[in-house]
């Protein structure tokens, strides 16, 4: 069988590029085969890898295939011979004699060209399913894709596939995907690419393909209770907690509202925003019980130019759940949490106030960012509370470790992501979220705005307190705060027992 092939690729190699055809082809080939199996062994799974298996091999063997037959028409215009002689002069006369289903020539061309398909069918099928992998996208990319794969590890949605949400379904998106992904590639070889990487406002899918496939509008409903804990910039870092009872009610019920009411299915809400990222808004409008719509106009905007107004839009889920998957933390809030852990200790005078400004200077490389965050700390309590340093490093270790962390995962300079780069408008706590469109700059025609009230979407039963419930204690009138006290508490229980 083996002398037989032989026989066979010494015939088709008629010159030097088919020659060099016949190497391509066969080794690629055989090392796809044994890379592929090392996989399915589980001997590599790095994405580079694959990168070189499922696209890099299979492009030679078609290079290869494609070399060939060019061989053969180089080596007729040589030679001046027919197709019939250069061929009785590489085979002998019973490998191209006649038969019934063909010569043996034919049929054993007709054996290796099935061959070559189903080659190129799987090598296909793996390479699309390869690169439908969350690793692939985050990693075959490196340099760019980095923070992207980072914040990506970390989110809710870290087991949800990439191509999930970044692309649709059927042939036309599939080919869509693929072509776009191209482009990408070229883009990081000559380095055409953005930085830091523009959020894909404007071409990702509508949130009734993605988001509403697990989260159902149907299904919003009932409130939830949230405690956040921040901590002060004393020496103790002292805890103080802010408590809501968040309305997620989709749908209006005996008057009331709540947050998931401008994705409810009897109400709509359009707007233009001036700028690409959709944070300034030009008009809003709700369609009102009548069917009518009622437009809010940025006074402040007017004067604009009306040539840089983006395309009206139906608001969606996206358009508060913006960093629903590659979230990028504030600071100060990313430090919060990590004490609210045990990861950094409290206890560690001034910590707080330390570790995030050991976060904030633009430090040139992310490498300098991490040696810079290492040598705030030590150096400020080195100079401050060398007790610290003489009786406590371990504990100061396992704070730095942490900061250093929060930094590797939000900060990236050499794709120029910094803080607050990718703004998240969910809620206002620390960029402008709800404040959008619900503000006193957006006016109707009969000088009414949307409403600011803090309580159309949540209760607040405390607000950066000691205690976690305060506003659900008896108000006390000696307190400066007593009318706001007993304002918020009447509002939660008014709520919570409607008449």
């Amino acid at each position: 069988m083996l002398q037989k092939y032989f026989q066979f690729i010494r015939g088709v190699a008629v010159n030097t590029i088919g020659k060099w055809g016949v190497v391509l082809t066969t080794s690629s080939f055989i090392t796809f085969l044994i890379l592929e199996a090392a996989r399915l062994l589980g001997i590599f799974t790095n994405a580079y890898l694959g990168l070189i298996t499922y696209l890099l091999f299979p492009a030679l063997f078609v290079v290869g295939l494609v070399m060939i037959p060019f061989g053969w028409r180089q080596q007729l215009r040589a030679t001046g011979k027919t197709t019939k002689e250069l061929l009785s002069g590489q085979f002998e006369a019973k490998e191209t004699a006649g038969h019934f289903l063909g010569s043996p020539l034919f049929q054993r061309i007709a054996l290796f060209s099935l061959i070559n398909v189903l080659f190129l069918v799987l090598a296909a099928s793996q390479m699309l399913g390869f690169m439908d992998e969350a690793e692939f996208c985050g990693t075959a990319c490196h340099s760019v894709m980095h923070p992207e794969w980072l914040s990506y590890q970390e989110s809710p949605h870290a087991r949800v596939k990439c191509v999930e949400c970044h692309v649709g379904e059927g042939a036309g998106a599939l080919l869509e995907s693929k072509l776009n992904g191209a482009y990408q590639m070229l883009s990081i070889t000559l380095k055409l690419y953005e930085k830091p990487i523009p959020t894909p406002v404007h071409n990702l899918r509508p949130a009734r393909e993605t988001c509403e496939k697990c989260h159902w509008p149907e299904k919003f409903y009932g409130n939830r209770l949230k405690t956040f804990v921040r901590y002060r910039e004393d020496s103790l870092s002292t805890p103080t907690f802010t408590t809501l009872n968040m309305k997620v009610d989709a749908h209006r019920q005996a008057g009331q509202s709540g947050i998931h009411w401008h994705v409810g299915t009897e109400n709509i809400v359009r707007y233009a925003s001036f700028d690409e990222r959709r944070e300034q808004m030009l008009w809003v409008e709700s369609r009102q019980p009548d069917g009518s719509f009622k437009r809010f106009v940025n006074t402040a905007l007017k004067s604009r130019k009306a040539e840089k107004e983006q395309e009206p839009r139906v608001m969606d889920c996206v358009d508060c759940h913006n960093r629903a998957t590659h979230v990028y933390e504030d600071p100060a809030r990313a430090v919060d949490l990590r004490m609210e852990q045990g990861l950094i200790n409290r206890d560690l005078p001034f910590i707080r106030r330390e570790a995030v400004a050991a976060m904030l200077p633009v430090y040139p490389t992310k490498e300098a960012g991490l040696e810079g965050v290492r040598n705030h700390l030590t150096g400020f309590y080195r100079l401050n509370f060398p007790q610290v340093i003489s009786s406590r490093m371990a504990e100061l270790d396992e704070a730095i470790a942490a900061v250093q962390k929060i930094y590797n995962r939000n900060v990236h300079p050499e794709m120029n992501v910094q803080w607050h780069s990718y703004p998240n408008h969910l809620g206002h706590d620390a960029e402008s979220g709800c404040f959008r469109c619900h503000n006193n700059r957006l006016l109707a025609e009969d000088g009414a705005s949307i409403s600011t009230d803090c309580t159309t979407c949540h209760s607040i039963l405390a607000e950066e307190s000691a205690e976690s419930f305060r506003f659900l204690r008896p108000p006390d009138q000696t307190e400066p705060d007593y009318p706001r006290h007993q304002y918020l508490q009447e509002e939660f229980l008014n709520y919570s027992n409607p008449q």
